[in-house]
């Protein structure tokens, strides 16, 4: 990392602590790349000249032993802060119907899996792999599919990974297998505190810069 990029990192990374969460980009609410580009970009941000310090600087956050990826806000990428991470095991681990009564049969069987053996990755299942819930037969869909509709409902912690062959998978582990792994110790706290907590912050970042984002549960 350059020392420019060294110099954003540090910067993003202060305003993460403060705000308690950034996403990864927003046209309104805070995020690394309107931080490092120094306005809201309304298209991706792969295609903007600071592309490479964005990615950079979101490496860092992802490789932070502070920092945790989840698909929080609006359904996308979000860096969280350890302060909340207490509140987002509460909700994750608390299998409410917001999370399980709308799973696709798909879903469900990965969800079993990885309950089964506490971690794995898509790229270690077939690239076809057969799924039951068809009242045809077992459909086919990639496990990706599966993978992102257990993210979006914070049932699994989920990370992206380099295969050997240069593509990407995920690495899909329940709450508690992410807890042994990193030695993270989670204050006591009710799913509903939590939520009203996670509300509340989200509120006031939506009053304040005029925006309609919301949680999954919302």
């Amino acid at each position: 990392m350059t020392a420019a990029n060294a110099e954003d990192f540090r910067r993003v990374l202060s305003q993460l602590k403060k705000f308690g969460w950034l996403l990864e980009s927003d046209p309104r609410l805070p995020s690394v790349s309107t931080l490092i580009t120094g306005s809201p970009l309304h298209s991706s941000w792969w295609s903007h000249p600071l592309a490479h310090t964005i990615f950079d600087v979101n490496g860092q956050l992802d490789d932070h032993p502070d920092v945790l990826v989840t698909k929080l806000i609006a359904g996308k990428v979000t860096f969280v802060h350890r302060k909340l991470w207490p509140e987002i095991l509460a909700i994750g681990t608390a299998r409410e119907r917001w999370q399980t009564e709308a799973l696709s049969a798909s879903a469900h069987a990965l969800l079993e899996m990885i309950e089964a053996t506490g971690c794995l990755r898509t790229d270690k299942l077939t690239d076809k792999f057969c799924w039951p819930g068809s009242t045809k037969g077992p459909m086919k869909l990639k496990p990706g599919d599966a993978a992102r509709e257990l993210e979006r409902k914070l049932l699994v912690h989920a990370a992206q990974v380099h295969t050997d062959s240069g593509a990407h998978a995920k690495f899909l582990e329940t709450w508690e297998h992410w807890v042994r792994r990193i030695g993270f110790t989670a204050a006591s706290i009710s799913v509903d505190e939590a939520k009203t907590k996670m509300e509340a912050r989200l509120l006031k970042l939506n009053e304040q810069f005029k925006a309609t984002a919301r949680l999954p549960w919302m």
